[in-house]
């Protein structure tokens, strides 16, 4: 029995996606569940698995081609059936001539192109397996796993001494080593959405942002009293900072309403909910899975959440519900060592707030010069929505709740 293997229902958000790598050939055998094809738009990469076991007898969509909600994939002859064996060569020729053209040498998906780009892969050194000499992501993992493991230690000669390139009056130097090397590849559809929408908050929103500092030290004091018996406690989940500021924030939004609200047409949308977003950074790009109902959720299940969004974002396995929404957004790249930054807004939504890294700095308390942690802290927000008196008093809350843990847990 034939059966038809179409793309995922796309939600309204998204208008299409693109075919970014097959993991099966036609012709091969295929089991229930199993991966078929990767499908990417512009905020996830969806799977598309077989639904019964069979043959897949024919490929429709090829990688790199662009399709809509729905559309058919592929073929697939259900049942117990023997993989066949080679095809004809006509029929070779035929595959052949439904791929796509590709500017450049070398043929290759997206998926495959961008794991090239990423490690500096000269694509002529790759031999393509798939179809037509195509080089396929399981080609370049292979080429990267075996040059790992042959990468031979080159012994040096002291019979051949170095040569000193010479060097221009200006201090450039002449010889291989100043060779100006420039690649062009096109932009992932997740990175070109990305860049769209960054655009987007920067010339649609009035984007101002207030800075404050925190000092970590009752937190940090507190996070090392309980980290073990926390841990025990709950199932492995490890106690970080983030839970901290999600319900901060949670009890600071109650406060100050219009820094959960959005702006729609000439509306103002209160939400009286608080979906919480965390940004997390992939290979991809930066996605924002979203904590729904935040503000009922224990610092335990905040801490759960995030870390099983932050697994499946590094492997792909977001789903659209998973980020679509959010009424507020936190963003930590403190993780990164950032000391100070301006986040930018991810519309509708009017303010994201922007953690940093913890670093001891000479603090006055009490009349005293002493040394303390500290972090600052960055609230950016739509100025059309929001007043500057409004952020900063947000901001100052939230300062309070981490600097006093307790009042998190007393809602004070």
């Amino acid at each position: 029995m034939a059966i038809e293997i179409k793309a995922p229902a796309f939600p309204e958000s998204v208008a299409d996606g693109e075919v970014a790598a097959w993991h099966k050939a036609e012709g091969d055998t295929v089991a229930r569940d199993e991966l078929l094809v990767e499908i990417e738009t512009d905020k996830v990469v969806m799977e598309v698995v077989a639904p019964e076991s069979g043959v897949l007898t024919s490929i429709v969509a090829v990688e790199g081609q662009t399709i809509e909600s729905e559309a058919l994939l592929a073929v697939l002859e259900a049942g117990d059936v023997k993989q066949p064996a080679a095809r004809s060569a006509s029929a070779s020729k035929n595959v052949e001539s439904e791929q796509p053209a590709e500017s450049g040498d070398h043929a290759m998906g997206p998926a495959a192109r961008a794991m090239i780009d990423e490690h500096g892969i000269d694509p002529a050194v790759i031999a393509g397996s798939g179809k037509g000499g195509r080089v396929t992501k399981e080609d370049v993992t292979k080429h990267l796993k075996n040059s790992a493991q042959a990468a031979p230690v080159k012994p040096t000669s002291a019979a051949s001494p170095a040569v000193a390139p010479a060097v221009k009056a200006h201090g450039e130097a002449y010889g291989p080593s100043s060779e100006r090397i420039e690649k062009r590849v096109p932009m992932t559809r997740m990175r070109a959405r990305i860049a769209e929408r960054l655009l987007e908050a920067t010339q649609q929103t009035a984007m101002l942002t207030t800075f404050n500092e925190v000092n970590m030290a009752p937190l940090m004091k507190l996070r090392s009293q309980y980290k073990e018996s926390f841990e025990k406690a709950h199932n492995g989940t490890r106690l970080g900072f983030m839970g901290f500021f999600v319900k901060a924030c949670c009890e600071a939004l109650k406060r100050y309403p219009a820094v959960n609200a959005s702006i729609d047409g000439s509306d103002v949308v209160y939400h009286g909910y608080q979906d919480i977003g965390v940004a997390v950074s992939t290979n991809d790009g930066l996605v924002v899975p979203v904590l729904r109902d935040a503000d009922f959720m224990s610092i335990a299940d905040v801490e759960a959440a995030i870390r099983d969004l932050g697994l499946k974002a590094q492997a792909k396995k977001l789903t659209i519900e998973e980020m679509t929404g959010g009424t507020f957004t936190v963003s930590n790249g403190g993780v990164f060592g950032s000391l100070l930054s301006t986040p930018i807004l991810n519309p509708p939504q009017t303010g994201i707030l922007g953690m940093h890294t913890i670093q001891e700095r000479p603090v006055a308390v009490n009349g005293e010069v002493v040394i303390q942690p500290m972090m600052y802290l960055a609230l950016s927000y739509d100025h059309r929505l929001i007043d500057g008196k409004t952020a900063v008093q947000f901001l100052v809350t939230v300062k309070g709740f981490i600097e006093d843990p307790a009042r998190i847990l007393l809602q004070l």
